[in-house]
């Protein structure tokens, strides 16, 4: 492994994202030159809050325009850069119309279009791979092929498809492609696998898959009912971290875990109304399996779906990322309160 020159820049890439805006903001504060890449420089709404970060220091934030699906988009921000920290991937939750273009391309030829950049770019050492846990399994029924009946780095996801579960598909070919071109390269590569990602935005956008799912759970839309549905939750905050320390611990190597616990729906809602009551329309009850096949399809939830996850627990080992990253995760109850609080501030429930 090698050591990164902290007086180097280190390349960020989807900086208006939810994680990766957690990732500059701590590396300008440690006092790193940040190159940044966006989709589309004019829009000042989306970069306003990272230029608002390098306020004291200007010159230590660079933004470039760069497109996941343009062939040597990357060359530019890259230059000079030891490290880079691949963040940019879409994530979907909802009706997915069209899985190549809106997911699986920017993924797989987004990953294929940074790491062939870094085969170009003499300086480059390091890179740091924003995957997910969707690389690693499917559903929670995918749990019982487990030895000890938990996820580990060892795991792939093999029962997904672009049919199926597109997201989860994305996350794994957009890896496995990454594996492959890493060992061919000059460059070595550490993945960081996060669960749901939750905690407090440095923006007030609001179309994040975890705004919109917590919001949901406030909002009324499921007043009636949920179905019991298990997560690996993990501060955002700590994923910046995460990323931070795979990219300058030169020890670290391989995938890690990042999930602090696992929590269900039937957890969430209980939580949320020990703390709020009545004040939001929370979900009242868990729905039955046996409704959710009658119901199901008609709120987004095929057969396969309710069958594969509905009831089934979810455990994930995250040992490699407390000891070979030094994460001290959040606890997730303070996650999820710290997230609400600022959805409420910001008027988005």
């Amino acid at each position: 492994m090698k050591t990164i020159d902290k007086n180097a820049p280190v390349l960020v890439t989807g900086v208006t994202g939810y994680i990766a805006s957690w990732i500059v903001k701590k590396l300008l504060e440690d006092g790193y030159t940040v190159h940044g890449t966006v989709r589309d420089l004019a829009n000042n709404e989306r970069i306003a809050h990272l230029l608002e970060f390098s306020q004291e220091a200007p010159e230590k934030l660079k933004l470039f325009q760069a497109d996941l699906l343009h062939t040597g988009d990357f060359i530019a921000p890259m230059k000079g850069c030891q490290l880079v920290i691949h963040t940019a991937s879409p994530f979907i939750i909802g009706k997915i119309n069209d899985p190549y273009k809106q997911l699986i391309d920017p993924a797989l030829k987004g990953t294929e279009n940074v790491l062939f950049a870094a085969d170009q770019t003499e300086s480059v050492k390091r890179i740091v791979l924003t995957s997910s846990v969707a690389s690693i399994f499917s559903d929670g029924i995918d749990l019982q092929d487990t030895v000890y009946k938990i996820f580990t780095e060892k795991q792939w996801n093999v029962t997904s498809s672009p049919s199926y579960q597109p997201y989860h598909y994305s996350k794994m070919v957009a890896e496995k492609r990454a594996w492959e071109i890493a060992r061919n390269s000059g460059w070595d590569m550490v993945v960081v696998n996060p669960g749901f990602v939750m905690g407090p935005s440095l923006t007030k956008r609001n179309d994040s898959a975890s705004i919109g799912f917590l919001s949901s759970l406030l909002n009324g839309k499921y007043k009636a009912g949920v179905p019991n549905i298990s997560f690996g939750i993990v501060d955002v905050r700590d994923v910046a971290k995460a990323h931070i320390s795979a990219g300058l611990r030169y020890e670290s190597t391989g995938r890690h875990i990042l999930v602090s616990a696992t929590w269900s729906t039937r957890e969430l809602i209980a939580y949320l109304k020990s703390l709020y009551g009545e004040k939001y329309m929370i979900p009242k009850k868990i729905l039955p399996k046996w409704l959710l096949y009658l119901v199901g399809p008609f709120a987004g939830f095929s057969w396969k779906y309710v069958y594969r996850n509905v009831n089934r627990p979810l455990s994930f080992d995250n040992t490699r990322a407390i000891n070979d990253l030094k994460i001290h995760f959040r606890p997730v109850k303070d996650t999820l309160k710290e997230h609400v609080e600022q959805l409420i501030d910001d008027k988005l429930i």
